[in-house]
């Protein structure tokens, strides 16, 4: 697999760069009316060797041509002055031109053993007026990275910026301010062409095209770089309670100051040879859309492989996502603990560590995910020779059963919807498969399942559902649906309300979360199942391993039903009810539904169930209905 820490080097590499480039060949707004008609002629100006430095950034040019200015090259060394005492934004306000040309851009940043270095060909700024750039292109760049783990290399095709406001970006790159104010536009469109990374293992990462629209940016404490360069070695799982907060908090004031109207990526790929198992991983489109009520992400064409796997996905989307309870958990955590006064008394017992409470607490809400399409190819090992038989002295090739082969999975559609979290874990979910398609000999292993094989279902069809929601007032877990179906085979339905389930089953303590379940009740319970063939099928091969017919072996079973049930019940009338059902049901397969309800408003407990004497003392406690259509 790639390295995570391989993996962002291209995008950190894209957007330093070019936030680079914006600072130099974006300098900014006019002078009002009044000065530029005072001021000299236009002209047009060259400067040779032109070199910035921004902290561990090193910016140069060895040729700056500067077209429709009316500013002197004085004026214009004073503005890129290294040394200069007038920050970034104030210097930019004074820059004027119809154009900036570089015919080469280096942009040079070090950061201990590491070196990343890109090279722009032909940069172009039109128009720079008001601290905006209305058009920033670039006819290419090479990128360099030197330094374990990320050393490599790769380029960029052709760059085109719209729009791109320099003076804002210096304020948020190098002033702080207090992430109240308002947002900020950094540019109306960027888009790059063939992008493409190889790291020093032979991964590449490439992409046919990256566009985005409406990126804006509001100012935070720290400044974006401090706060990018305070959270390089920062890490929520620090153990001094200080250090995490002040990386909670950067992290919240980051996550809250930049905006993205919409983001797309075309051509998608990522590539593994090294190793034992290469990897390969496409994306025919990623789109995402900040815009609007409800952001939303998209993949399309979705490929992937490996040794032993292969597969795709025809769409994989993703809506209603939030971050409000992350940043939330965020700058909660922010406000760090204060010292305690005294040491905990000799032998007490330590305090429990909050740290993984509070990294549950950073779930968002995930919203609804929704999948289509999805094919899978698993190669199986090859099984074992037959017992008995010596593998070493086999000398023939083996069977064709015994040698490898492709395990197929198949999935149409898929949705999963989350709703918003308690203690990091959602209130309510929903899951449905469609169409989850396999061969039977896949389930062999699964309680239930392992003998539809036997009953003559070579490939399965499934569809599943299970729905839950949780109500804090009323206390109560419901699983509103909770359903198996297969084709030729039937369905099985199920719901139940469970009571007792307070806000405590959602602690982060597993011992408090245990220990709350404990006082869990159920209330009611409906079961319903429909035969669309597997229970035929179910008889005639129990026939044919007792040498029966299938009719003697249902009248068998539908004996056992209405005389057999009721006695191991306890021969209630709930009991006898419950037999008398099930026997119709047998006698003649359709439906059959059985619901029990507690008398009791609070449900019937673990306690009432455990001490029951018998099984009729416990369905005295219920009121059950049992029928068969």
């Amino acid at each position: 697999m790639t390295s995570s820490t391989r993996r962002p080097v291209l995008l950190r590499a894209l957007l330093a760069s070019a936030c680079a480039v914006a600072l130099l060949t974006g300098v900014a707004p006019a002078a009002p009316v009044s000065a530029q008609e005072a001021a000299s002629a236009v002209q047009d100006l060259v400067l040779d060797n032109v070199t910035l430095a921004f902290g561990e950034t090193l910016i140069t040019a060895p040729k700056v041509t500067v077209s429709g200015t009316r500013l002197s090259r004085d004026d214009l060394l004073a503005i890129f002055k290294t040394d200069s005492k007038d920050p970034w934004p104030v210097r930019l306000q004074r820059l004027d031109a119809g154009s900036l040309t570089l015919p080469e851009l280096r942009v040079e940043r070090r950061a201990g053993e590491k070196r990343q270095v890109v090279t722009y060909r032909e940069v172009t700024a039109r128009t720079v007026r008001a601290g905006r750039i209305s058009e920033l292109t670039a006819a290419g760049a090479t990128l360099s990275v030197e330094g374990a783990p990320q050393a490599g290399s790769g380029s960029y095709g052709r760059i085109r910026a719209e729009e791109v406001d320099l003076t804002a970006l210096a304020r948020l790159y190098a002033e702080a301010g207090n992430g109240a104010s308002a947002l900020q536009r950094l540019y109306a469109s960027l888009a790059v062409d063939t992008i493409a990374f190889i790291d020093e293992r032979g991964t590449t990462i490439s992409i046919a095209r990256l566009t985005g629209r409406d990126l804006a940016g509001r100012q935070t404490a720290a400044t974006w770089g401090g706060a990018v360069e305070a959270l390089g070695g920062a890490d929520l799982a620090e153990a001094d309670p200080a250090k995490r907060a002040r990386a909670a908090g950067l992290l919240a004031d980051l996550a809250e100051s930049v905006s993205v109207g919409s983001l797309e990526a075309t051509g998608l790929a990522v590539k593994e040879v090294q190793g034992d198992d290469p990897l390969s991983f496409s994306i025919g489109r990623m789109a995402y859309a900040g815009g609007g009520a409800e952001p939303g992400l998209t993949l399309a064409e979705i490929g992937f492989g490996a040794k032993e796997a292969q597969g795709k996905i025809g769409r994989l989307s993703l809506t209603g996502f939030s971050l409000e309870p992350t940043i939330a958990a965020l700058r909660q955590l922010a406000k760090a603990p204060a010292p305690a006064d005294k040491a905990p008394a000799k032998g007490a017992a330590p305090a429990p560590d909050p740290q993984e409470a509070d990294l549950r607490r950073l779930t968002p809400v995930l919203g609804t995910l929704t999948l289509s399409d999805l094919g899978l190819d698993l190669a199986q090992a090859a099984l074992a020779p037959p017992a008995g038989v010596d593998p070493l002295k086999i000398q023939k090739p083996l069977p064709a059963p015994l040698l490898p082969a492709t395990l197929r999975v198949g999935l149409r559609g898929a949705s999963m919807t989350f709703g918003p979290p308690k203690d990091g874990v959602p209130t309510e979910s929903r899951l449905s498969l469609t169409g989850l398609t396999m061969p039977a000999s896949v389930v062999e292993s699964v309680p239930g399942l392992g003998s539809l094989g036997l009953y003559g279902y070579r490939d399965l069809d499934l569809d599943l559902v299970a729905d839950t929601a949780w109500s804090e007032d009323k206390r109560e877990l419901s699983f509103k649906e909770l359903s198996l179906s297969g084709k030729d085979m039937g369905r099985l339905h199920l719901n139940a309300i469970l009571g007792g389930i307070g806000p405590e089953v959602f602690d982060p303590d597993a011992a408090v979360s245990g220990f709350a379940m404990l006082s869990a009740t159920a209330k009611a319970l409906d079961l319903t199942l429909e035969n669309g063939g597997l229970f035929e099928r179910f008889i005639d091969a129990q026939a044919k391993v007792l040498s029966l017919k299938p009719d003697e072996l249902r009248k068998e079973y539908v004996t056992a039903s209405v005389i057999g049930v009721p006695v191991i019940l306890g021969n209630s009338a709930a009991a006898k009810a419950i037999g008398a059902a099930m026997g119709k049901f047998v006698a003649k397969p359709g439906t059959l539904s059985i619901s029990a309800k507690s008398k009791s408003g609070e449900g019937l407990g673990m306690v009432d169930v455990s001490t029951a004497p018998t099984p009729a003392a416990v369905l005295d406690k219920l009121e059950v209905n049992a029928k068969a259509e």
